[in-house]
């Protein structure tokens, strides 16, 4: 099958960038020059401050090297309720306002952790209550709207390990309790898998909420040592729990072939977390990534 409808990046994870700055990470512009020669033609922004945060100069740099942003990303703990909307939009603006000087039309929203993703310390209840998941719900729409109108960008939450928006039931929930105009999905493939979800199915059940997608995949004897040890989502990585396609699941082909059913554009970025890790890892991994997804249509 030709995935006509898919359109393939990848992103600063993919390097091992977690941060805006980090000992441990790769200069930004061997990021750039490394996921050029390895064949994509889109990225995402990563954490805001890791690439340049001058439009201009965030412009030249992706041109020359033939790239092209394909979203912003954001963490926020809409949860806690009206008190953190501005601090939250403090936060979200500033990415907004760099995505939609490079041209990209989404901003990738995740949920603040339950517990940290390097520490492993638990910062809060790892379960919400039903006041909260109003506060999620309605403060969700409420950003999609404000993006929306100030900056001309569609959110796309993504569901995540150790957030509050993570299995199967909490995804559904979320679903359910939204305005499927306003908000859509991330559906990242190892996170859902990671969580126990299903991809096809959720793409078959809830095709309408899929707005982007993000491929990865779990390695199985890692992820069941995860959970049987209960390791924090950080450690896990460490431990190599993301591997590199089609050594883990989800199968990767079945995801895209059902993706392409939708009938819409969607962008699929490759997002193989990969945190710390040694600096000459990541692009032979990257190459090999990218000529298995064109095996695959893709």
């Amino acid at each position: 099958m030709t995935l006509s409808r898919i359109r393939i990046g990848s992103a600063p994870d993919s390097w091992g960038v977690w941060f805006p700055d980090d000992p441990q990470q790769i200069p930004w512009q061997r990021f750039l020059d490394e996921v050029s020669d390895s064949g994509y033609a889109w990225i995402e922004l990563g954490p805001y401050g890791y690439l340049p945060t001058d439009p201009d100069r965030l412009r030249a740099e992706t041109e020359r090297r033939e790239l092209r942003v394909s979203a912003g990303t954001v963490f926020t703990g809409l949860h806690h309720g009206p008190e953190v909307w501005d601090a939250t939009w403090e936060h979200v603006a500033r990415v907004a306002e760099l995505t939609r000087a490079t041209g990209a039309g989404h901003l990738v929203v995740i949920p603040s952790f339950w517990r940290d993703d390097k520490t492993g310390k638990v910062l809060e209840d790892r379960e919400l209550t039903a006041e909260q998941w109003r506060h999620l719900t309605t403060g969700t729409e409420r950003l999609a709207r404000e993006v929306g109108d100030r900056y001309g960008l569609r959110i796309v939450v993504h569901p995540h390990a150790d957030t509050h928006v993570d299995t199967e039931e909490n995804v559904t929930r979320f679903l359910d309790a939204t305005d499927p105009e306003l908000v859509q999905l991330c559906l990242d493939t190892g996170h859902y898998a990671y969580c126990g979800g299903d991809s096809v199915r959720l793409i078959e059940t809830y095709g309408e909420r899929i707005g982007y997608l993000h491929l990865k995949q779990v390695a199985p004897g890692v992820l069941a040592e995860v959970r049987a040890e209960d390791l924090p989502f950080g450690p896990a990585v460490a431990r190599g729990v993301m591997c590199e396609p089609p050594l883990g699941v989800p199968e990767l082909p079945p995801v895209l072939e059902a993706a392409q059913a939708l009938g819409v554009e969607l962008f699929a970025i490759v997002e193989q977390d990969m945190y710390p890790c040694p600096p000459d890892r990541p692009l032979p991994i990257a190459r090999r990534t990218r000529q298995y997804l064109r095996g695959c249509g893709a």
